[in-house]
């Protein structure tokens, strides 16, 4: 029988780790969980200043909100986890948060994350590793598991009851990593629907701002209320296109979830490029009864393949990388942010001295492995070779997915060229989230699992980036435990605006796991 990974994991034998019955608890109560909870997890890196409860009927009252730190807020820090900005508050919020507290949600503070979004494990940060709050099983119970970056403080904020939901940013994974180690859903949306104003760029092109939540209906509901044109932000899709995307006819008039076949008719792809040699087998046991009960329940399963697969890690590294270059350029100790004082024998009057001592002491090690990274693959000599290279890969994956899915793209009908689905594709894909479950922190031993402080972190996105380079919407679903009892997550990948249909599918996914 499966067990909702939520659940489970909350419900460990320490104290430390239940969650709240209700999810109307007042200001002074969330107030109280988080003093209680934080200095062992180190989720949050800033409370809020006010207990702001609310008591109106707006739409998310009562419901308490963590916000990645990378995402900004006028009422606290946004550091972004980085030494480089720990003095910045901005003087305005992103325009998510605006709708957050337009809508009646209480923000309860600001999550840690890895440094400007860059890491897969959450010990890239300048506030320290977050702690996933789950345990494993297997007489490792004492050994400290990452929550997954780069939104680890966001699912972990969440996973231990902390919140009700929480903002994170998805490049590669940074969302769906988090959800799948941490037992709790997770949603990256299209690209384009919600705004970016007001988030801290690491790669403009990739950046997704995101969702997790207790449950999949929470994480709807808030994304309804996100999911605006905002003319703000330049990468914002117009409502027109938002519209014939969203339109699902088929979903929307043969899918009903009170019925006996709540899923009858649809046709779920699995690719076989998603199963590496780097997949734990403990995975696949918890994706395999998720696919019998699609099954049962009426689901087509339709083996696929995506065969740009393979290239998806190495161009996301060069395209995420280069854009990261450009965009940290701004911080240099002249414009705003840290400015280090020169040590002696130093020219004060030279900027190149200047720059490089203020980013060689706030920049940590991945960001500044990441902007060299870039800074080549951006160079005169490399520039064919490796970016252009990258872009022409990412227009393959686009490609692959386009081929597999019934449903057309809407982006295409912004095009001279516009294309149709696959009649004979697929409504959905479904794949593991991640490769393995939560990895031991790097500082922690572990008999039966690789450290976390290895090449191995670049590869947990493995999974994960090939929506994020196609720009699809793309939810982890919390799907059972592995052999170390800790959770495992599967993803379902609709095409793109596909974002409700997602939702609903997802929902109903979670349902029949919960009575199974």
């Amino acid at each position: 029988m499966l067990v909702s990974a939520k659940i489970r994991c909350s419900f460990r034998p320490q104290n430390l780790y239940r969650r709240l019955e209700s999810t109307h608890a007042t200001g002074a109560v969330w107030r109280s969980r988080i003093a209680e909870l934080n200095e062992t997890l180190n989720a949050l890196v800033h409370v809020a200043p006010e207990d702001g409860y609310s008591s109106s009927k707006l739409p998310l009252s009562n419901i308490h909100v963590a916000i990645k730190d990378n995402i900004c807020t006028s009422t606290m820090p946004t550091t972004c986890s980085s030494a480089i900005l720990q003095q910045f508050t901005s003087p305005f919020d992103a325009t998510v948060v605006r709708l957050l507290r337009e809508s009646g949600a209480t923000i309860v503070g600001k999550a840690n994350c890895d440094e400007f979004g860059m890491g897969s494990l959450n010990t890239y940060s300048a506030h320290g590793p977050v702690v996933n709050p789950c345990r494993s099983t297997d007489g490792e119970s004492n050994v400290k598991r990452s929550a997954g970056g780069s939104s680890g403080g966001s699912a972990a904020a969440v996973a231990a009851g902390m919140c009700d939901v929480a903002l994170g940013t998805d490049t590669g994974g940074s969302i769906r990593l988090p959800a799948s180690y941490c037992g709790i859903p997770g949603l990256k949306p299209s690209y384009g629907l919600l705004s970016r104003w007001g988030v801290v760029s690491y790669a403009d092109s990739l950046d997704c701002i995101g969702i997790l939540g207790k449950d999949v209906s929470i994480i709807k509901t808030t994304f309804d209320i996100l999911s605006q044109f905002d003319p703000k932000d330049p990468t914002s899709v117009p409502s027109a296109v938002r519209e014939s995307a969203a339109n699902d006819l088929y979903i929307d008039q043969n899918t009903s979830f009170d019925s006996d076949k709540p899923f009858a008719g649809l046709r779920v792809g699995i690719p076989h490029e998603y199963f590496p040699a780097e997949l734990d087998h403990s995975i696949l046991h918890p994706l395999k009864d998720v696919l019998g009960l699609l099954q049962k329940y009426g689901a087509a399963l339709v083996p696929i393949s995506l065969p740009s697969t393979p290239y998806a890690l190495s161009a996301y590294y060069v395209i995420s990388s280069a854009e990261a270059s450009s965009n940290l350029a701004r911080y240099d100790g002249i414009e705003y942010g840290l400015r280090v004082d020169l040590p002696p024998g130093a020219d004060k009057r030279k900027t190149s001295d200047v720059y490089a001592y203020t980013r060689s002491q706030g920049f940590g090690p991945e960001v500044q492995r990441r902007i060299l990274l870039g800074s080549y693959a951006l160079s005169a000599d490399a520039f064919d070779n490796y970016f252009l290279q990258a872009q022409r890969v990412r227009k393959l994956i686009r490609s692959d997915f386009d081929n597999a899915f019934r449903s057309p793209n809407a982006l295409h009908s912004l095009s001279a060229t516009p294309r149709t689905g696959n009649p004979n594709g697929v409504d959905f894909i479904i794949h593991p989230s991640a490769i393995r479950t939560a990895p031991p922190l790097p500082d922690e031993t572990s008999s039966t699992s690789k450290s976390a402080n290895s090449l191995d972190a670049y590869v947990q996105d493995i999974l994960t980036v090939p929506a994020s380079l196609a720009g699809l919407p793309a939810i982890s679903i919390p799907a059972g435990f592995g052999d170390d009892g800790l959770p495992v997550g599967v993803s379902l990948v609709g095409q793109w605006g596909k974002d409700s249909s997602v939702l609903k599918v997802a929902e109903g996914i979670e349902r029949i796991l919960q009575v199974h």
